[in-house]
């Protein structure tokens, strides 16, 4: 064989190789940083006990508010969703790792989680109020001072009493803090505790499931909020798939009919 042809046909083989490691790094880059953008199905972190919004039923089905509104958003954006429980206090850190793509559990917005996630749109009010023994002598948020008051970890509950300044008066100067909205209650109950402050969507819930009469909610809170749906950063696609979604559901009345659902007896 000539120096000639030898020559062509390593030339051709290494042509074929170059393609061929052209084609396989494409693939790889398609295949790599997947966004959430890019899935149709998105994992939402939640804690499973957080009723009404998202928690589980008798039979231990993940239900509630956040768990309808999630599958009409579903139904309009073509998304599907799956639930996973996560420990609240790490949800941001749950985000941002990529082990979930939602924080959509009652998730109010504040200024310290907004350098931290992207917010959607708000879709629902809150307050942070105070709930006593029905016997308490407290009425109000001054009769606080010396008392021992809980709330759930790294809940927005905590946050408005941090930024309340009112903590070093509390008992200790300090709030008890349990990893979720059931023990703070059974701590109330208890007589663990003289006063706990909860988000009024899960408090005036719980006291209405239960049928509680033992518990009164004060006058005063600690503030009026809102409740969003947590994205990374980087996801401002799927940010305004799921506001105009939200939208439309708000327009159309879907949004009512499932709010009435969850607390029209509250």
């Amino acid at each position: 064989m000539k120096a000639k042809q030898i020559a062509g046909i390593l030339m051709v083989g290494l042509t074929s190789l170059a393609l061929a490691a052209c084609g396989n790094s494409s693939k790889e880059g398609e295949n790599s940083g997947v966004k959430s953008t890019e899935k149709t199905n998105l994992i939402v972190g939640l804690d499973d006990t957080f009723a009404p919004m998202g928690f589980r039923d008798d039979n231990g089905e993940i239900v509630g508010f956040d768990i309808d509104l999630s599958k009409e958003i579903g139904n309009r954006t073509g998304l599907t969703f799956t639930y996973q429980p996560i420990d609240w206090a790490l949800k941001e850190t749950e985000l941002s790792s990529g082990n979930i793509d939602l924080i959509w559990n009652g998730y109010t917005i504040t200024d310290a989680r907004k350098e931290k996630v992207l917010f959607s749109a708000p879709y629902m009010s809150n307050a942070q109020i105070v709930v006593v023994n029905e016997n308490s002598p407290i009425q109000n948020i001054a009769d606080l001072s010396d008392k021992i008051v809980a709330t759930q970890t790294a809940s927005s509950s905590y946050e408005a009493l941090e930024a309340s300044g009112k903590v070093s008066s509390f008992k200790n100067g300090e709030v008890i803090s349990y990893a979720s909205y059931n023990d703070v209650f059974n701590d109330l109950e208890a007589g663990r505790a003289d006063a706990i402050v909860v988000d009024e969507t899960l408090g005036r819930y719980y006291m209405q499931q239960k049928s509680v009469t033992s518990l009164r909610v004060l006058k005063e809170n600690f503030g009026q909020e809102e409740y969003g749906i947590g994205l990374r950063k980087a996801d401002t696609d799927l940010k305004a798939k799921i506001d105009k979604a939200l939208e439309e559901i708000k327009a159309d009345g879907t949004y009512d009919k499932i709010h009435s659902k969850w607390f029209s007896n509250n």
